[in-house]
């Protein structure tokens, strides 16, 4: 349900929400925090969209400012959503229209959910100081996402100068299972020192920055960057051992990633890129400050090492791992999956006489299938 209030105050659309939820039922009862969403007109649909599927997670108030025409007379046109538009939120959005432009907050502040915690999310361009900001001020957690910048060097070098314990960004968030993958390799046998690292990412990918970041800081050894074309993300990473380097590769457009280390046999693991909803709702779920972000941004990221060569030319030196040959691998090892799913039918399903051949083979297809979404859901949480 879309309710719109055009040129509206915030005691009308306060008073409007309680009429609603009178006749709807009880809705912000189960909330546990409000999410601010600062956007422009143009970018505001999809950040309403990211925000809702992360809501399902953590069910909020969504309060959306789109900060409209600054010029002209000042106004407020709100519109509240509820129900199947609001995914399990409930949503109020609010067009700031001349003065009230650069007074965000105090048209913000009567709408938040009493005792609970308050999130900002600047889903396009963030303020040059999240913290200092109107709204970033009163909020606890800040979150960024300076993957979508116009200057994402600039910006990461703005965050990391004015970073203040709260802020976060959502190309942090994009790097959790290659950071969860790379420490549990580590964990295991044998317990070398690594004592180098480089990491192979898009030049438009501000998370391969804060991967080689996090790698300098936690692992205290010389960390390059080696920059790919753009719109790659981040493709691999080498850690240097003394018994050989351990190598994380995903290919450009596959969801599936190759580790290779010395004495073991190569392994396909299942890490599809994540989406910013995905994104979001981990950074909802933690309210206090996120240390470790802290120092790949502001004591790792600065002490990394920006190699002057192209992905190509540090595959053909050997200083990284080769992308085309981790797809033969991964393309390889579903052959191979293919082929032993097939023989494994045949031989727990023989067909007999006088049997209905399809419907054994489908059902034999079906049962396997399942176990092998089974042994690949349980071979990416290793």
């Amino acid at each position: 349900m879309i309710i719109d209030l055009p040129e509206a105050t915030t005691k009308e659309i306060g008073q409007r929400i309680i009429e609603i939820r009178e006749d709807v039922g009880a809705m912000a009862l189960s909330r546990v925090l409000t999410l601010v969403v600062v956007v422009d007109e143009g970018h505001a649909e999809a950040a309403l969209t990211v925000a809702n599927q992360a809501s399902h997670q953590h069910p909020a108030r969504i309060v959306c400012v789109i900060l409209a025409n600054p010029r002209g007379k000042a106004r407020l046109d709100a519109q509240l959503r509820v129900g199947g538009d609001a995914g399990a939120s409930e949503v109020v959005v609010l067009r700031l229209y001349g003065e009230l432009v650069r007074h965000p907050r105090s048209v913000v502040t009567p709408l938040l959910l009493p005792d609970s915690p308050i999130v900002a999310w600047w889903p396009h361009e963030p303020p040059k100081d999240p913290h200092a900001d109107p709204v970033g001020a009163m909020a606890q957690r800040r979150v960024t996402d300076c993957a979508v910048t116009d200057n994402i060097q600039t910006t990461l070098r703005r965050l990391s100068r004015t970073y203040t314990p709260g802020d976060t960004d959502l190309a942090w968030s994009r790097i959790t299972l290659w950071r969860g993958l790379l420490a549990t390799t580590l964990d295991r046998a044998p317990f070398e020192p690594v004592t180098a690292a480089t990491v192979v990412g898009g030049k438009d990918s501000p998370s391969a920055d804060l991967l080689a970041g996090w790698l300098r800081h936690r692992l205290d050894c010389p960390v390059s960057l080696v920059r790919s074309r753009a719109g790659t993300g981040v493709v691999s990473v080498r850690l240097e051992r003394e018994s050989g380097p351990i190598d994380l590769v995903r290919p450009r457009g596959t969801d599936t990633a190759t580790l290779e280390q010395p004495g073991q046999p190569q392994r396909g693991i299942a890490m599809a890129p994540r989406s910013d909803a995905e994104c979001l709702a981990d950074e909802l779920r933690r309210l206090d400050p996120d240390e470790v972000y802290a120092d790949a941004l502001t004591v790792g990221w600065g002490g990394i090492t920006r190699r002057r060569m192209t992905m190509t030319d540090a595959v053909r030196a050997g200083i990284v791992p080769s992308p085309s040959e981790a797809r033969e691998v991964t393309e390889q090892l579903a052959e191979e999956s293919d082929s032993s799913i097939r023989n494994a039918m045949v031989e727990a399903f023989p067909e007999e006489a006088g049997s209905d051949t399809d419907t054994v083979k489908g059902a034999a297809r079906r049962k396997l299938a399942t176990k092998a979404a089974r042994d690949g859901t349980d071979e990416a949480k290793e």
